[in-house]
């Protein structure tokens, strides 16, 4: 019993011992002018070296606040309150410290900024719940700059040089300005048009549908997006640029912008014609007009693409530059943009117009890998495009009352294309020297089709009495229409122990009228059940009609194209009705936010064949589960974790059974047997910022795996002809990991950024009947460096190195693998005389393999010598070189299942260019009253 009450003495004796080795401040807080006690004051402790919260206070009604049980350390005590300004005072604590700071005297900010000017040094970056914000004001730009350049500097924010933003490892598909879109939400006409100087803040986030930002349910709908947020007192008068440039061999390049500003009136126009590739065509109307089925595959940078597929219309051109061939643009477009009625109603409109030329070649070589043997084809082709595009979009807000809103939003376009095409190809089988001509084919096509499309919606918003009682209805509807007309004239010849054995010839006149029409309802009702978690209805009616005609007509001994070829020609349509019901959970505090829910679809398909009179019914049920959780460990520590599963139904060109010979080589047939395919996705988010260090570290994850997926079946026929077919398939499945870490080296006022990243994509396939898996993969690391000095030097430096490598089962001795390192340094030097020097590389080495055994290491470099006129700097003259080594062969590798693809491209290379450039504005006036 003695040891045992002495056990306890020696436990007591060393637990208050233990207490007494933590330090505690304690204090009062008094205002300066009158010595009243400030009571609900925030004292909080931070640590000195990352200002990390420690632990925090509220004083009492006499002023008081104590902070005990503290470790030993070095903090920042702040102390702040509504209306004065923050107190800051550096300790040191020991274990036995116990500060008494005595009376802290706030001095109210109006009466200071009175007697003193006050210099405030602002965070570089703060996060706020899930928006990262980058203040403008601490990277410098030069005098003029665009917003590009300002991205450029921004840390875990990456622009290449198309312009295109990647911020944390995602690629940015909106940049808006103060919130808004700026001519239909073009990111390249934001960023190289207006100027870093207006810019007063960057914010960085996901944009949520226009429902789920007013619910505060997350539907899985997002995109990342910029926001650029101007400054006050640059949302009034007049800017915008002129450039003139002209160059040898026939290059130019002349553009101009005006901007008015008002407050919050924005109009803008702008207009361009060049043939250097500037198109000023922004990715959301490359991804929505661009597009097209296919499959995924990894490209040379070690990224996953979405490669097209099937070759379904004749004008198979996207409508669209992207850096093959030499393109001639004329394009313009206006933008008005307005508030009103203290901001209760809102109006922002755009019209752009372009005529674009496009004339180039491409070569082609690939190999197709099966089972017990190895095709080989090479292809060539010269090419010769033209599109007249216009395009209009709008919205209207309208806050009807504190409690409801209606948003009607428009958007439409007609493009008319002209598109003519002269191919070559050969297919031999074998290996290295051993190779036998399997066949060659002679290919023209020509179409003349015109598309046009008009998508509305309208969405009603109402706020009930009750806190997050909410009720919003959307109606929408998208119409698509494409009349084609074109001709195909091909000549294959079929090979025999080196001889020609048969001839196959196609003359044909081919006529497309596809039409889509989509209408539906949504229906979103939210009801608190506590203060911290809120259950949404949703309710869905969609109906989808889909008719496609194509005919083909052979030529007939008169010399008409009359004789309706029925193997390739088919009327056939595919309507759709939907119904789905769901309900969601979501709670959220102030560190944490959790939701979870499903919707649940029935729906009815009909499928008729309008040739053969023959008509399908079929009756599916589609499930969409989601989950949303995130954790803010910090203000500036934070993880999510999302998952969203949805049903994929087949598309019209995947059903309809009908043979495509628009290449004669490569048949496409339907499936109208197809299922709808399930995907489920996983994505890990994960990111920290230190404020006093500017150390950043973002972590993403990605991961998705399908079901019933659509694939591909191809036989490939001994005589190099292949025919391909969509079908279910399991087991297809692909994903990514991202990382990137930067910080700021204070001595070297330097910024590092080194990143990691791989991926994986199993895909699964049936080639001449055998199930064939292809696995790829690719990983690698990177580094980016900046570093500048004001009107001296900026330096940046973008370097990579990727390895890729992927295997097909039907042939496992065959693996292709490879690296690929790619650098892109960029130097501006301020000289005196208001003269600048610009150099900037895009050097790539890439490992040769079997097939891929020709030197395409390239180095692409671009300098320029800029003289600036005139007190503010506003004219400018400018000489400039591209591709001075004259090295750009539009090169790029992919691997898609079994094949293996290697493109080489016409495109602009070296030229030199005179350009004068006047900048104007006259902002800065002060700002409306409202």
């Amino acid at each position: 019993m003695k040891k045992l009450i002495l056990l306890l003495l020696c436990m007591l004796t060393f637990t208050r011992f233990s207490m007494a080795q933590q330090a505690r401040v304690k204090g009062s807080v008094v205002d300066t002018l009158n010595h009243a006690a400030l009571s609900n004051s925030v004292v909080a402790l931070l640590q000195a070296k990352d200002s990390m919260l420690v632990k925090f206070v509220r004083s009492n009604e006499q002023g008081h606040f104590e902070l005990n049980k503290i470790p030993a350390g070095k903090y920042v005590l702040l102390i702040s309150y509504p209306a004065f300004a923050d107190y800051v005072e550096p300790l040191t604590l020991s274990d036995t410290s116990a500060v008494n700071v005595g009376k802290v005297m706030l001095t109210q900010k109006s009466r200071l900024l009175n007697e003193v000017v006050i210099q405030q040094k602002v965070a570089a970056i703060k996060i706020k719940g899930d928006t990262t914000e980058f203040n403008a004001a601490s990277f410098k730009t030069a005098a003029n700059a665009s917003v590009e350049d300002l991205l450029k500097k921004l840390p875990g924010i990456q622009v290449n040089s198309k312009g295109q933003i990647t911020a944390q490892g995602e690629t940015v598909k909106k940049v808006l300005v103060d919130g808004e879109e700026f001519f239909g939400d073009d990111p390249t006409l934001v960023t190289k048009n207006l100027r870093a100087d207006m810019v007063d803040k960057v914010q960085l986030y996901d944009k949520k549908s226009d429902q789920a930002a007013f619910t505060g349910v997350d539907d899985g709908e997002k995109s990342r997006t910029l926001n650029i947020q101007l400054k006050e007192d640059k949302k009034r008068g007049y800017f915008g640029k002129v450039a003139l440039g002209a160059g040898d061999q026939g290059y130019h390049s002349n553009e101009a912008m005006l901007n008015v500003f008002r407050g919050k009136k924005k109009i803008s126009a702008f207009g361009i014609v060049a043939n250097t590739g500037k198109i000023g065509l922004s990715w959301r109307d490359r991804e929505k007009f661009g597009g097209g089925n296919g499959e995924l595959s990894v490209n040379d940078d070690g990224d996953f693409e979405f490669n097209g597929g099937g070759g379904d219309e004749l004008d198979s051109w996207s409508g669209r530059y992207d850096n093959n061939g030499y393109p001639l643009v004329q394009t313009g477009g206006l933008h008005y943009g307005d508030k009103w009625n203290r901001d209760r109603q809102n109006l922002n409109a755009n019209y752009k117009i372009m005529k674009l030329f496009v004339d180039g070649s491409s070569n082609t070589i690939s190999q197709n890998i099966l089972k017990d043997t190895t095709y080989y084809n090479n292809s060539s082709e010269q090419f010769k495009n033209s599109i007249l595009r216009n395009r209009m979009d709008g919205s209207y807000e309208h806050q009807v009352d504190s409690s409801s809103s209606i948003k009607v939003m428009v958007d439409g376009g007609i493009d008319h294309k002209i598109s003519s095409m002269f191919n070559t190809s050969e297919v031999a089988i074998g290996a290295n020297n051993n190779m036998n001509i399997v066949n060659n084919t002679n290919r023209k096509t020509s179409s003349v089709s015109d598309i046009g499309g008009i998508n509305s919606s309208l969405l009603w918003r109402k706020k009930f009495s009750k806190p997050r009682r909410t009720l919003s209805v959307l109606v929408a509807e998208n119409y698509n229409r494409t009349n084609g007309e074109g001709t195909l004239d091909a000549v294959t010849n079929f090979y025999k122990q080196g001889q020609v054995d048969s001839l196959q010839k196609i003359d044909q006149r081919k006529v497309t009228n596809n039409e889509t029409v989509n209408v539906n309802g949504n229906i979103t009702y939210t009801e608190p059940i506590s203060k911290s978690s809120v259950l949404s209805f949703t309710y869905a009616l969609n109906v989808s009609n889909n008719h496609s005609n194509r005919l083909s007509y052979n030529q007939g001994s008169d010399g008409k194209y009359m004789a309706l070829d029925s193997l390739y020609s088919n009327d056939y349509s595919f309507n759709m009705l939907t119904n789905s019901g769901g309900l969601n959970y979501a709670y959220s505090n102030k560190k944490m936010r959790v939701s979870i829910g499903s919707n649940v679809g029935f729906s009815s398909y009909r499928q008729s064949d309008l040739f053969s009179g023959r008509s399908l019914n079929r009756n599916f049920a589609n499930w969409y589960p989601k989950a949303v959780f995130r954790y803010n460990f910090t203000q500036q520590r934070r993880f999510s974790f999302n998952y969203n599963g949805y049903t994929q139904q087949p598309g019209i060109n995947d059903l309809q059974p009908v043979r495509v010979n628009n290449d004669p080589m490569n048949i496409v047939i339907g499936n109208p047997d197809l299922k709808p395919a399930f995907n489920n996705n996983f994505n890990l988010n994960f990111s920290d910022y230190k404020v006093m260090t500017q150390r950043n570290i973002w972590v993403s994850a990605y991961y998705s795996i399908t079901s019933n997926a659509i694939s591909s079946r191809s036989v490939l026929s001994p005589d190099g002809k292949q025919t391909t077919q969509s079908v279910n398939v399991n087991g297809n499945s692909n994903g990514r990991i991202h990382g990137n870490i930067g910080w700021k080296i204070a001595p070297w006022d330097m910024r590092l950024g080194p990143s990691l990243n791989a991926g994986m994509n199993r895909n699964v396939n049936y080639v001449n009947g055998v199930y064939n898996v292809t696995k790829s993969a690719n990983g690698g690391f990177g580094l980016y460096a900046s570093k500048g000095k004001d009107k001296k030097y900026d330096i940046y430096l973008d370097a990579s190195a990727n390895y890729n490598t992927s295997v097909s089962s039907i042939q496992t001795n065959l693996r292709t693998s490879y690296w690929t390192f790619s650098a892109s340094p960029n130097v501006d030097v301020y000289l005196p005389l208001k003269i600048m020097l610009h150099a900037e590389m895009n050097g790539e080495i890439r490992q040769k393999t079997t097939l891929f055994d020709k030197n395409n290491n390239m180095a692409i470099i671009n300098g320029s010598v800029t003289k600036k006129f005139g007190k503010k700097e506003l004219i400018e003259a400018v000489f400039s070189v591209n591709d001075i080594l004259n090295q750009n062969i539009g090169f790029d590798r992919s691997v898609n299942t079994n094949t293996i693809t290697q493109t080489t491209r016409s495109t602009i290379g070296r030229y030199g260019m005179l350009s004068f450039i006047w900048n104007f504005n006259k902002l800065g006036a002060a700002a409306p009253k409202e």
